[in-house]
């Protein structure tokens, strides 16, 4: 494995509940303390953010928030940590995209960061040496069913646009990929969630069958930091 970023906590607590998608409520078992803490993963997570879970949380960096703790991190029925923020993806890609013994686009002369394209706003544009541009749509990974890793486990409009940009993208020649950053432990494939949103599955299956590429990368999350373990392959039915 190769440590990627840190990505530090402060407390260990226990998941309460999940008043809406943005905010979850947890409690410091030995002072009984409640503390109100931001979700920035926008998934279901039902799997990971449920009453009496154990999860990492981080304190807020911008003092006057409302939410002054942000969620890291939730125990899976596996008893390793997974990682539930969002806000960390970027640079975790960027970190794999950089790394040429690791980065399944070899490399890079340049690299944007949130590219408008059409109606949307992609993670990465790439610029070879050659010339050649490839654009990059990030996805964070958190389910797993039968040593399967699935997306997403809520549907997703705005997923299913990101892959119809790259699909026009890859018919005009250019390089179009999509990342699944996977942290759930113990997957051997990847495949959309066809039950969950079979409109985006649809989607990405008839990309991958014209050229937009898929790169399922599983990582782990301990000691603080973000390893990358491995790249794994498509779910074959």
């Amino acid at each position: 494995m190769k440590r990627l970023i840190d990505i530090p906590w402060d407390k260990k607590v226990v998941f309460i509940k999940r008043p809406n998608r943005f905010l979850g409520i947890c409690q410091d078992k030995a002072t009984n303390q409640e503390f109100k803490v931001h979700v920035r993963d926008p998934g279901r997570l039902k799997e990971l953010l449920y009453p009496g879970n154990m999860v990492l949380i981080k304190k807020a960096e911008k003092k006057d928030r409302k939410t002054k703790w942000d969620l890291i991190a939730a125990s899976s029925q596996k008893g390793e940590w997974v990682l539930v923020n969002s806000g960390y993806h970027s640079r975790i890609a960027q970190s794999i995209i950089l790394d040429t013994d690791i980065s399944p686009f070899r490399s890079v002369q340049g690299i944007e960061r949130e590219v408008n394209v059409g109606g949307s706003r992609l993670d990465f544009c790439l610029v070879h040496n050659h010339g050649r541009k490839v654009f990059i749509e990030v996805k964070g990974c958190t389910l797993e069913k039968d040593g399967r890793a699935l997306f997403p486990d809520a549907p997703t409009t705005r997923g299913n646009r990101h892959v119809l940009e790259l699909l026009d993208l890859s018919r005009q020649g250019y390089g179009a990929a999509v990342m699944f950053l996977i942290f759930c432990p113990g997957v051997y494939c990847f495949a959309p969630n066809w039950e969950t949103d079979p409109l985006f599955s649809k989607s990405l299956e008839r990309a991958t069958r014209q050229g937009v590429e898929v790169y399922p990368i599983c990582l782990k999350y301990k000691d603080k930091s973000i390893w990358y373990n491995q790249k794994i392959d498509l779910c074959v039915d």
